[in-house]
């Protein structure tokens, strides 16, 4: 029942940040949108963290894992989706962005030594099959300039970043590191790195007064950032970065129809093709053979005792 609240949390609330995220874009250069989102963020923590009472302190070896965490995950990541969204619909993004599902197992086992199963290869080729499906209208030209590409290239991209910081994620996890005071360091690593990428980049520390981006903004910190990873790296620690990453295939869900709702996100055939391949892809990377054998079991002798 807990992981069943953990995964509803964490679906509902990423699948509709990548709207949110639409309305942090403009005005506001990306990196000083993250530093603020993050800066709120990393106070929340601290102050929850201070309230409990909880320890905080770490070897150094910690601290430089939870930096890499920090750095895949809070920073790198979001930048590069913060910039694809100014090249593709929030819907496109989240789909796209599924393909670190299959990212997380492979790395799981170049890191850890986990063995992939034959599946997981039939999986991975489905997805691919679908990402190219969706984005075949701008494939089809080979024009490397084009919008879409671009943006294609660094959702791929974010993917990579945030796959490496599931697996720091995970050795804190096997090392005994709790969640929240991880957390709050991480942020607060996040937001120094990206203040610091601000500093030396010579972007200017704007801020829009618009009710959009104050909105977003504090939804993006408190929902998106701090309650949204610390359920999410709760399910990497009790289920695995495996299972936990189902929830990746679920929140683009949510995202499509967001935009389909807001954004004028128009379905096509294409969309439909590949949407359906790529969540076919990421079903069967996620279920085992033996399961798939039991069910495909179950309902045949359920047709044979139903048959006159």
């Amino acid at each position: 029942m807990q992981n069943i609240l953990l995964y509803l949390v964490t679906v509902l609330i990423w699948g509709s940040t990548w709207f949110a995220i639409e309305f942090q874009l403009g005005e506001v250069a990306v990196e000083v949108s993250l530093a603020y989102r993050f800066a709120l963020s990393a106070v929340l923590m601290w102050l929850y963290c201070w309230w409990r009472r909880l320890p905080m302190r770490f070897s150094a070896i910690d601290h430089g894992f939870i930096a890499l965490l920090a750095l895949f995950n809070f920073a790198l990541n979001y930048i590069l989706i913060y910039q694809a969204q100014q090249y593709l619909t929030s819907a496109m993004t989240a789909i796209a962005f599924t393909t670190m599902l299959l990212m997380n197992i492979v790395n799981t086992r170049l890191f850890f030594g986990k063995p992939v199963a034959k599946r997981i290869y039939f999986g991975a080729l489905m997805g691919i099959a679908g990402i190219a499906v969706l984005f075949y209208p701008d494939l089809d030209g080979l024009d490397f300039t084009n919008a879409s590409l671009i943006g294609l290239v660094l959702v791929l991209g974010s993917a990579l970043s945030a796959s490496l910081g599931n697996m720091a994620s995970v050795r804190n996890s096997r090392a005994g590191l709790p969640i929240t005071q991880v957390n709050a360091w991480g942020m607060l690593y996040g937001a120094i790195g990206l203040t610091v990428l601000v500093l030396v980049s010579g972007i200017p520390f704007t801020f829009s007064t618009s009710p959009a981006f104050i909105i977003s903004l504090l939804y993006l910190a408190v929902f998106g950032s701090v309650i949204a990873f610390a359920t999410y790296f709760a399910l990497l620690k009790g289920m695995g970065p495996e299972k936990a990453s189902y929830t990746i295939v679920l929140f683009p869900l949510v995202a499509v129809v967001l935009s389909t709702l807001f954004e004028d996100f128009v379905w096509t055939g294409y969309t439909f093709a590949g949407f359906a391949l790529v969540l076919l892809g990421n079903a069967l990377v996620l279920t085992p053979f033996a399961k798939i054998k039991a069910l495909l079991f179950k309902s045949k002798v359920h047709s044979q005792v139903l048959a006159p």
